[in-house]
This record gives structure tokens, sequence and C-alpha cells, in this order.
């Protein structure tokens, strides 16, 4: 069984065409395998996947690489994913199956408090970020390929991003709010969160202020 490292949190109907999205997405990772697998969701909200058949080893590792994994086990120095799940003075908390706080002086992106830097970096609720645990003795910080990441974002053409939203949902708002010309494409970030990445002559502040009448979710810019 794989637990992929993106959440949904979302309820009723959403929660419904939300786990359809996720389904097809999976089909679309591992369908050319020989594997049939099961789609369940856990009561922290994370999807997993239970794979059978000949090709189940490399199906999760492919699922593992799509998505990213909440372990059952944290160990010190090593690698992991979680979602961004709260903020303060101190720091971010993340959520990998068990809460995890990196410190703000652990963040690694620059000046300011943890308020101030999400702002800039657009980072939204639940958005899966990859972080090194510390274990007892250490704290546990970002790791570099997610700073590197996020650092990238500020020196693109700006994005928009969004959560509790599927790319199929953001990108049908988006066209039809008349803005089909202003995006280069939709990345996925996670099932429900998406970044917008814009063209060069495209104001990110301004399709915010365009299209989110059309999404009831947390919108952030990122501005180069």
């Amino acid at each position: 069984m794989v637990v992929l490292a993106t959440k949904l949190y979302v309820d009723g109907d959403a929660r419904d065409r939300s786990l359809d999205s996720l389904r097809s997405l999976v089909q679309n990772d591992i369908g050319e395998l020989d594997v049939e697998f099961t789609l369940g969701v856990r009561h922290d909200d994370f999807p997993s996947v239970t794979i059978e058949g000949e090709d189940a080893v490399v199906a999760r590792n492919v699922l593992r690489e799509e998505w990213g994994e909440i372990l059952p086990d944290l160990e010190a120095g090593k690698t992991a994913v979680g979602t961004l799940e709260q903020w303060d003075e101190d720091g971010f908390i993340l959520d990998a199956g068990q809460p995890v706080r990196i410190p703000t002086d652990e963040l690694g992106l620059g000046p300011g408090n943890p308020a101030q830097i999400r702002e800039r970096f657009g980072l939204v609720q639940h958005l899966p970020m990859s972080f090194v645990y510390g274990g007892e003795d250490e704290p546990s910080r970002l790791s570099e390929a997610e700073r590197d990441r996020l650092f990238e974002w500020t020196r693109g053409d700006g994005r928009l991003n969004v959560n509790s939203a599927t790319r199929a949902e953001v990108r049908a708002t988006l066209n039809r709010a008349g803005h089909a010309q202003d995006y280069v494409t939709v990345e996925r970030l996670g099932l429900l969160e998406q970044s917008v990445v814009c063209t060069e002559d495209t104001d990110p502040p301004g399709l915010l202020a365009s299209i989110g009448s059309y999404l009831p979710a947390e919108l952030r810019c990122v501005v180069p």
C-alpha cells in the first residue's frame, strides 16, 4: 500500500469529484502496468492505494515518485513529504502522518516571519512540501529541493496558486472567465493544489481579482 502525500479535505459533491479525479490520475500513472488497484481515504484525509499484480513493486514506485509518500515512520536525517497545515510566529507545521514543525530559521527562504514568507512564495494551505526530518535531537528543515523549487517560482513570469480545486476545475474556471490566453499551463502541485503559470504579460494579482469569485478556494500570488 502507498499513502499518497496529498489530501482529500473537501466535502460533499466536491469530495466525490476529487476522488474520481484521483482515481483517473492513478489509472493514468500505472494503468499500463500489470496491476489492479483499490483507492481508499484514511481518517486523516490522506488517500491510500492498495496495489496487486505482477508489476506491483514498479507501480508503487511510480506513485511514490509522482505523488510522494506519507511514511509510517519518520527517520532522522531522511527526506520526507508533508502538507502545509499551519503556521505561526515560530514556523510552519507540516502533516506527514504526524505533525512536523519546521522552525522559522530552518525554512531557508530568506528574511521575514512565516506569514510573510508564505505570502511571498504564494504558499496555500495543504501544499505538499518536502523536508528533512530532524528527529529528537535536531530541528526539521525544508529540503534543498523544496527551497530550490520555491525560489524558482519567484524567478519566472508569475504564478497564481490555488487550493481546494482539481487541475481540471482550475483550467475550466480560467477559460470560462476569459483568461485562456493569460496562462501557460496549470501545474499540479497536489490533488487539490494547483499552480497557474502566467504568461509574461499577465499580472498575477489582476488574475486573482478576476477569477477569485469563481473559485471557492484560497488563492495566493507569486510575483517575480
